[in-house]
């Protein structure tokens, strides 16, 4: 899935019942057990869990490969192995080449953090039809997401009510409002979730990687990490340089930033998209419905979102479409060029009094189904990142910074801003400024940069491969548009990327797909 924002989204309103404090976490202790020698039972797949997302079972591959799951035991804790155990949710589907062809597993991470990969990878696993050839493909729900201990913060009904408040406070009342609810989430995760809060760090889940590169039986960590995903790649890369076998990180994120800098740049990221969607909108030979010049689109946005400041307009019953549901639609649909029609559709009925379309984009960034069930990822989101992140922003900090955020972007700068109290108070002290990637005497790692990536700023990529080292870091620059490169189908990057993965060819640095 897609690097989630750093908006306001993800601190809610919650409250459980405390008999979920350790929901997921194995009471067997392991023992003198040893985890790498563990067999996985695979079986069918059931029907993913709410926390993963729901829905139906995953549907056989066109040529009729069938997705199998299992679950592989963990430590709770890395720093006593041998204590509790819990249990992580893995999926593969069997290399379809043919035999003697098979180089290992080819693991994938697709984001968040807090999206789960067991649900993820059947819905991307057609586009990776050539990489099957060779490659079991594998993907997991990392600790604190899915089925994989997952963290717990709010029922339905209290986040429905969260996603209603406003996200931008222009008032004293606005803010406290923010502030209480910011804590109250704080509160619940900790009350029921305290087990795993100080257990889903990205140097966690960078060991369980490596655990399941053992028991998956491969020398090598073969591995496509997307978006939050090269960010556990790279912490992976730094704590097993000489385990590392042919990698890709594609939407890549930026390891030399702290979370402010971060938000600042996807302020400007999701502002370059949506000039490059209103750009696009007006250039096309049919009229734009939605604005006639560039600058119009977005004057007309911008007017949008004050209007439901104050006045919310009808969404999906009983609940309405407000500004920030409607700033975070907008941010959903700017994921990938594919969604700009449903945009386009969205704004236009959203002129005329209609919210549907964009609160149902906003739900998607969210993790809401249509039956009205969340996934964990908000929960999860929070939970990873504040684990990761040593810095705490005060309200008082956010309030001098929001000048520079609103000159990034105009539309986006307050609401990603503001996101940066989310872990005022957090119960587990963050780990770091930023991650630590550097990865000397690791193979070749490819690293694939989109100029108009939203989410992780094309400057990333070449942060990335800068700071993963001489002779690791191999930087491939696409001029396109979306959050990732190798799905947007892009021959001369699916051509690099499976030229590295398949036949170990490594393209020359620097090299550029349009």
């Amino acid at each position: 899935m897609p690097n989630a924002p750093r908006t306001r989204a993800a601190a809610l309103a919650a409250a459980l019942l405390v008999s979920s404090l350790l929901a997921g976490c194995g009471d067997d202790d392991s023992g003198d057990e040893d985890l790498t020698a563990q067999e996985l039972s695979w079986e069918d797949c059931p029907a993913p869990s709410q926390a993963q997302g729901g829905g139906n079972a995953p549907s056989p591959l066109p040529d009729g490969g069938e997705w199998q799951c299992a679950t592989m035991k963990a430590p709770r804790d890395w720093a006593d192995p041998k204590g509790d155990t819990i249990e992580l949710a893995l999926i593969r589907a069997r290399a379809s080449g043919a035999a003697g062809s098979r180089i290992g597993s080819l693991i994938f991470n697709f984001g968040g953090p807090g999206g789960s990969g067991v649900k993820s990878l059947p819905s991307f696993g057609e586009g990776y039809a050539k990489l099957r050839t060779r490659y079991d493909l594998v993907s997991f729900d990392p600790r604190g997401v899915g089925r994989s201990a997952p963290v717990r913060c709010a029922n339905d009904q209290q986040l429905d009510a969260y996603f209603q408040q406003d996200a931008t406070p222009d008032d004293t009342a606005e803010r406290t409002e923010l502030l209480d609810s910011t804590e109250e989430f704080n509160e619940a995760c900790e009350k029921n979730s305290s087990g795993m809060l100080p257990h889903v760090r990205t140097t966690d889940a960078a060991r369980d990687l490596d655990l399941m590169r053992q028991v998956l039986g491969d020398d090598k960590l073969h591995y496509f990490g997307i978006s939050y995903g090269t960010e556990l790649g790279g912490v992976y890369a730094h704590l097993f340089p000489r385990n590392v076998g042919r990698a890709v990180f594609d939407a890549v994120v930026d390891p030399t930033q702290n979370p402010e800098q971060s938000a600042l740049a996807q302020a400007k990221g999701f502002q370059l998209a949506l000039d490059n969607f209103a750009q696009d909108c007006v250039s096309k030979t049919e009229a734009c419905p939605i604005g006639d010049t560039a600058q119009d689109v977005k004057d007309r946005i911008a007017k949008l979102l004050k209007d439901l400041d104050s006045k919310p307009i009808e969404g999906v019953f009983p609940r309405r479409l407000t500004q920030t549901a409607a700033t975070n639609g907008i941010a959903q649909a700017l994921y990938s060029r594919n969604f700009w029609e449903y945009l386009t559709q969205g704004l236009e009925q959203a002129y005329n009094g209609d919210g549907r379309i964009l609160l149902l984009l906003s739900d998607s960034l969210n993790g809401r189904s249509e039956n009205g069930e969340y996934s964990n990822l908000i929960a999860a989101n929070v939970s990873i990142n504040c684990a990761d992140e040593k810095p705490r922003y005060t309200p008082a900090y956010v309030e001098r910074k929001l000048p520079e955020f609103r000159a990034a972007s105009d539309l986006f700068g307050e609401f990603i801003a503001w996101s940066m109290v989310d872990c005022i108070d957090w119960p587990v002290a963050g780990a770091a400024d930023h991650p630590d990637v550097s990865a000397p005497g690791s193979a070749p790692i490819l690293v694939v940069g989109n100029t108009g990536d939203p989410a992780t700023p094309y400057e990333g990529a070449r942060r990335m491969a800068e700071a993963l080292g001489k002779g690791v870091g191999v930087e491939l620059t696409y001029r396109g548009q979306g959050h990732g490169a190798y799905n947007s189908k892009n021959k001369c990057v699916q051509d690099a990327v499976d030229g590295y993965l398949l036949d170990a060819k490594v393209p020359a640095a620097g090299t550029v797909c349009s």
